[in-house]
């Protein structure tokens, strides 16, 4: 039984989605980004908002929040501790730093994202690209306050997990795949590699960060890593037939572009009505690694990989 059965995404996610932007707007501005003593240039905090704040559908945070909830047998986890709220924002750092630089002409030369002009575009090459390294360094920062609000050793965990999945063995090394692979065929291994660290590992890290702010067993915390690679695969899946099946109005994106640019995907390779078939296969995988974790409060996890299904139709 899909224990989202009867489960409201919408209104579960309500309060969170507001402590995330409210988090994010409070951490993302001069005083969190300290230049020489003064404060950080005006311009520099403005490329740093536009990238990350009112955008985006906050996936990465929620997962985060979800597993924390999951992974937590108080009810005061329907408030995200500190530690659960920094590991959301954190991740969503990274992922809009990652947006930033990719979009950027060396990368996919993209002019929109999340329905407005590319940060390059808003604020020239070099403002968007030190954007996204300001954007990176402050998710770390914000991973290690020295309040006391976070334990040292839940801050090493996160730290290692983050680093991890977006370093040359998660983010950074998929996008050099895929910037390799642009022209070439690839195989459904080798692709299924590729999207796993580009897109999967960061999502996967997602859970496993919520999860490290709570307490789990060794088996809990396998079967929710499963549930992330399943889910985060399953996103690239869905992504591929949006590019082909969505206009640019509603992604919020450019649609096409990688037909475009003739890079390898899933639609490439499967076909549309195969890679549709192929994400619910790991839709049921994500659901059944939730079965295997034994945790009650899956709901909101079960519920978001659902929703990730949905973007397809």
């Amino acid at each position: 039984m899909n224990p989202s059965a009867g489960f409201s995404l919408d209104a579960w996610s309500q309060p969170q989605l507001q402590a995330v932007e409210a988090a994010l707007s409070a951490w993302v501005t001069a005083d969190t980004v300290p230049a020489l003593g003064w404060g950080a240039p005006a311009g520099l905090v403005d490329a740093m908002r536009y990238a990350v704040l009112d955008g985006g559908k906050r996936l990465r945070p929620l997962l985060a929040l979800a597993a924390y909830e999951a992974a937590s047998s108080s009810t005061a986890s329907r408030q995200p501790s500190s530690a659960a709220l920094r590991a959301a924002c954190a991740v969503e750092l990274i992922h809009a730093y990652s947006l930033v630089h990719d979009d950027m002409p060396c990368m996919d030369n993209d002019v929109l994202r999340r329905g407005k002009p590319t940060v390059h575009v808003q604020f020239g090459e070099a403002g968007a690209l030190l954007a996204g390294d300001a954007l990176q360094a402050l998710a770390f920062e914000l991973l290690t306050p020295d309040d006391g609000s976070v334990p040292l050793a839940v801050q090493g965990r996160l730290c290692a997990v983050l680093a991890r999945a977006a370093g040359s063995t998660g983010m950074a090394g998929g996008q050099a795949i895929d910037l390799a692979s642009v022209g070439h065929a690839l195989d459904e291994q080798a692709l299924r590699h590729m999207h796993q660290l580009k897109t999967g590992a960061l999502l996967q890290a997602s859970v496993m960060m919520g999860a490290a702010c709570g307490q789990v067993s060794d088996a809990a915390q396998r079967a929710l890593s499963d549930y992330g690679r399943a889910l985060g695969l399953a996103f690239q899946v869905v992504d591929d037939v949006l590019d082909v099946t969505a206009d640019s109005a509603t992604l919020g994106k450019t649609a096409g572009k990688d037909a475009d640019h003739d890079k390898p995907t899933y639609v490439s390779l499967m076909g549309l009505e195969g890679s549709r078939r192929y994400a619910r296969d790991l839709l049921e995988q994500a659901h059944a690694a939730l079965a295997r974790s034994g945790l009650e409060n899956t709901q909101a996890l079960a519920a978001l990989a659902d929703r990730v299904l949905d973007r397809s139709h």
